[in-house]
């Protein structure tokens, strides 16, 4: 199911038991099931209106959301908040305005437990991505998400080096070429 910015509210609810199951586990077991769930929906909701906003989604025989992605079009000026002041630290400014502004961001990819390993995950990153401007995305993730990091590199994803003595705790992927 693909879904546009104003589509987010019929699914918000769905969107956000699926988001606690998937992002509240390890490696990011720390987090708050409740906080989560509420500062991911409330970011859905001012992300729809994006522009470029798509959402793809993936649900079982009884509805319920086994994976979604969601992304838009990075424009400028690039944001600070977030962790977007690390991606300016990682890359410098230049090389985000090269590589980042005006391609495709994937924002969220998630997929729960039983459905990883089905090919799943790989499916809801190339449909997102599919109609990328020019072809070009990119994302960002933990580096301690090792089966993130795992994952997008078996995609084909690359990373863009880092400026030296610029590393932080996120990595940045770019969309195969």
């Amino acid at each position: 199911m693909r879904c546009s910015g104003p589509g987010i509210p019929g699914v918000l609810d769905a969107l956000g038991d699926a988001y606690v199951k998937i992002f509240t586990a390890p490696p990011w077991s720390h987090r708050s099931p409740a906080v989560a769930r509420h500062d991911f929906q409330e970011r859905l909701k001012r992300d729809a209106h994006r522009p470029g906003f798509r959402a793809v989604i993936a649900t079982d025989e009884t509805g319920a959301v086994t994976g979604f992605a969601t992304g838009w079009i990075t424009q400028a000026p690039f944001p600070t908040d977030r962790a977007y002041g690390k991606v300016l630290r990682r890359l410098g400014a230049d090389r985000v305005g090269e590589l980042l502004i005006g391609s495709f961001e994937v924002d969220e990819l998630g997929v729960r437990s039983h459905a990883r390993g089905t090919g799943l995950g790989g499916r809801l990153l190339s449909d997102l991505t599919t109609a990328a401007p020019g072809g070009r995305s990119w994302l960002l993730t933990w580096d301690q998400a090792h089966d993130a990091l795992a994952f997008y590199r078996r995609q084909g994803w690359e990373e863009p080096e880092a400026v030296h003595g610029e590393e932080t705790d996120i990595v940045v992927f770019l969309s195969p070429p």
